[in-house]
Formats: C-alpha cells, sequence, structure tokens
C-alpha cells in the first residue's frame, strides 16, 4: 500500500516508518517539524536503504494537505501528528484542542478530497482516566481526566463517525500505554525539543548529564513503593503493532480499537534502577508532589490485540532500558549535534 504518515518524523512515527517498509508499504511522510527533525527522516532512509520523501506542513492546512494527498493517492492513513504533554495540556488547552483536534478533522477533510478510506489512529491509554478496573481492557469506560487525554477521545469520536457516515472505510484506533526504548541500530529514538514530559527520556538524559537529577512525582500512591506503576511498551513493538493495525484496516472495514502495551507494569524507581543497571551510572533523583492529572496505576490488558492484529510485545525491559541508552549516549544531543 501507499501510506501517508503524519507525523512520520517523531519518535513513534520514524520508527513506523521502518516497520512498514519492512512490509512493503510505500511511505511518505507529513510533518511541520515543531517537535520533530528532518534529521530523523535521513535516518530512517539510510536504515532502510531507500529515501523518505516528506512534505514540511502542518495537517492543519487543509487545502495545501488536500493538494498534497489528492497528488499522490495514498491508500492509507498513519496519523501521529499532534501535541502530547499532559502538563502542557492543562497549561495550553486551546491550543491542544486546534492541533489535535482540528487537525484531526482537517485530515478526515483532505482524505475524503483523494478518496482515502483508511485510517490508523494514534490514540492514548489516557482516554479511560482514573481506572474503575485493572488492567483497563476496550470496554473500560471513558473518562479523561486532563486536556491531551480528552483530545484524544474526542478525536477517536470523530474518527468513528467518519467511517460510519464513509461507505467501506475502515478506522483503526490504537491506545498506547507508555512507549520507551530506541531502534537497535541506535540511529533514531526519542528526542524531544524541550524538557521531557516522559520519564525515560528524562531519565536518560540524566544519565548523559544534560540534566543534573530527576523529579519523582510522588511516593504516596497506593503501589508497592508508592511511586507511579506504568505499562512501558518497547517502541519497535508499537511501531510492529502500526504494521499489524494497517493490514486488519485493508481487510476489515469499520472501526475498531485495541489497547498496545504489555500487560507488565514497572514503578518510577524500578524504571530507575533498571536504566541504571543498563547505563552503569547513578540516576540522581528527588521526590516531587503530585502532579496534577496523573493516576497510580496504568495497565493494559492487550489480549484483543494478540488475537485480532495477532501481535504482541516481544521486548522486556531490559531490552528497553538498553536501546534508550544506546540511542542517547551515541547521539547526547539527540539529533541536534
Amino acid at each position: 500500500m501507499k501510506v501517508l504518515v503524519t507525523g512520520g518524523a517523531g519518535y513513534i512515527g520514524s520508527h513506523t516508518l521502518i516497520e512498514l517498509r519492512a512490509q512493503g508499504h510505500e511511505v511518505f511522510v507529513v510533518d511541520n517539524f515543531d517537535n520533530s527533525s528532518p534529521e530523523a527522516l535521513v535516518r530512517v532512509g539510510e536504515l532502510v536503504q531507500q529515501d523518505i520523501p516528506y512534505a514540511e506542513m502542518d495537517i492543519r492546512d487543509t487545502d495545501a494537505l488536500g493538494a498534497l494527498m489528492e497528488r499522490e493517492r495514498p491508500e492509507a492513513v498513519v496519523h501521529f501528528a499532534g501535541l502530547k504533554a499532559v502538563g502542557e495540556s492543562e497549561q495550553k488547552p486551546l491550543l491542544y484542542y486546534d492541533v489535535n483536534i482540528a487537525g484531526t478533522v482537517s485530515l478526515l477533510q483532505s482524505m475524503r478530497r483523494a478518496e482515502c478510506r483508511r485510517i490508523v489512529f494514534s490514540s492514548s491509554a489516557t482516554v479511560y482516566g482514573v481506572p474503575q478496573y485493572l488492567p483497563f481492557d476496550e470496554a473500560h469506560p471513558c473518562a479523561p481526566n486532563n486536556v491531551y487525554g480528552q483530545t484524544k477521545y474526542m478525536a477517536e469520536q470523530i474518527i468513528t463517525d467518519w467511517q460510519r457516515a464513509t461507505p467501506g472505510s475502515a478506522a483503526v484506533l490504537l491506545r498506547y500505554f507508555n512507549p520507551v526504548g530506541a531502534h537497535v541500530s541506535g540511529r533514531i529514538g526519542e528526542d524531544p525539543s524541550d524538557i521531557p514530559n516522559n520519564l525515560m527520556p528524562f531519565v536518560a538524559q540524566v544519565a548523559i548529564g544534560r540534566r543534573d537529577r530527576l523529579s519523582v512525582f510522588g511516593d504516596d500512591y497506593d503501589t508497592p513503593d508508592g511511586t507511579g506503576v506504568r505499562d512501558y511498551i518497547h517502541v519497535t513493538d508499537l511501531a510492529r503493532a502500526h504494521s499489524a493495525a494497517l493490514e486488519y484496516a485493508a481487510r476489515e472495514p469499520g472501526t475498531e480499537i485495541f489497547n498496545v502495551g504489555t500487560g507488565q507494569g514497572y514503578s518510577v524507581l524500578e524504571m530507575i534502577a533498571a536504566f541504571a543497571r543498563a547505563s552503569g551510572r547513578e540516576i540522581p533523583h528527588e521526590i516531587a508532589d503530585r502532579r496534577p492529572g496523573d493516576i497510580a496505576t496504568s495497565l493494559a490488558d492487550p489480549a484483543r490485540a494478540n488475537r485480532l492484529l495477532n501481535w504482541r510485545a516481544a521486548h522486556g525491559l531490559d531490552e528497553m532500558c538498553a536501546s534508550t541508552w544506546a540511542w542517547q549516549s551515541g547521539n547526547p544531543q539527540g539529533y541536534g549535534a
């Protein structure tokens, strides 16, 4: 298939490009490089031994995006483009609604213009909110408790409504848990343009010396060591899930939702200890107040994806930490160096 990847220069998008090319798909990228680098696409091209075509464009520019898609005629879209920081979303809600919601509407309008009827959407487990039970399955009620999660849930609803109104269309909504790790080559990885909002890149930057210490937000949760527990998934496994979702969308019309996680949880302190082992370095850290919008524990039930997508996570915690360290130690300043 010919596949448009929005936000393809980003962390998850760049890894997914490699998997899509490995499966024989033709790819092209739309990215405004707001929180990513064209260098990521150069390196992906080197890894797959083929240049990755791209257009520097904001998906909210419906006229330009529609014209591009009408010219390229993609058979499917994998939609990553969006903002993703929980804390920032609480401070800048209108920006998040504009980028994540208006951007999705613009993309769907452009897909209609190009007669493209398949989409795989990068959603999030934050749509579930505070757990009524664990692990989260896809039937768990959705009640996002932050703006970021709300925009993901609203985008899911918009895509679902588009699919119902578009004969012969298919939408797969992937609810990620916590992506970590890097490509086995160490050539691409997570490179936040500002202070990292997620645990693993912050830990890696402390280990490499870019930051003095890590703040652990809360040690009084109802968890074994008091720190938040999350389901971490290796980014390569997540990339494979997108390829599997694309194949599913090609043969099954309708809208389907899948959790993408491992079902195994690790606390913040366990992650710090594991990364210290992988890097051979101390990770200075201190306890800070809880962050608004955080929950104690988030765990996936990935059984549905295991069964219907024929997909399951293959990489464990040691591989997550080792690959992150290979990326960070080989690229101390990320793509910027």
